[in-house]
């Protein structure tokens, strides 16, 4: 992948738990990192696998690697949500991931 075709800001997100005064744990996203990345919908058999386990809102995002980037995160990309379902670095070569994601409703 060249470097140009990452032409899209994301934002991953991490959930933080924190403490209330009233002692309660308050959960809370926030921001991780934002990046460029190349953003693209599922297609052909990949868009097949997907909706056979009903996953259709999937999208595939491809960003430069990062090494501290886990399932439990989200990115958030034009104003959406989505779960980090699948990272793939791209043949071992710790140049690029990519990431499987599945939208989400913003509480969600």
């Amino acid at each position: 992948m060249e470097i140009g075709a990452l032409n899209k800001r994301v934002t991953f997100q991490k959930l933080s738990i924190t403490t209330n005064e009233n002692g309660f744990d308050v959960k809370a996203w926030e921001d991780f990192k934002t990046v460029w990345a190349h953003v693209t919908n599922l297609h052909g058999r990949e868009y097949f696998a997907a909706q056979a386990v009903q996953a259709e809102q999937t999208v595939k995002f491809t960003v430069r690697y990062l090494n501290n980037v886990d399932t439990t995160m989200r990115i958030l990309f034009k104003g959406k949500s989505y779960n980090i379902t699948a990272i793939d670095n791209i043949k071992f070569d710790n140049r690029f991931l990519e990431i499987k994601a599945m939208e989400v409703d913003i509480s969600g």
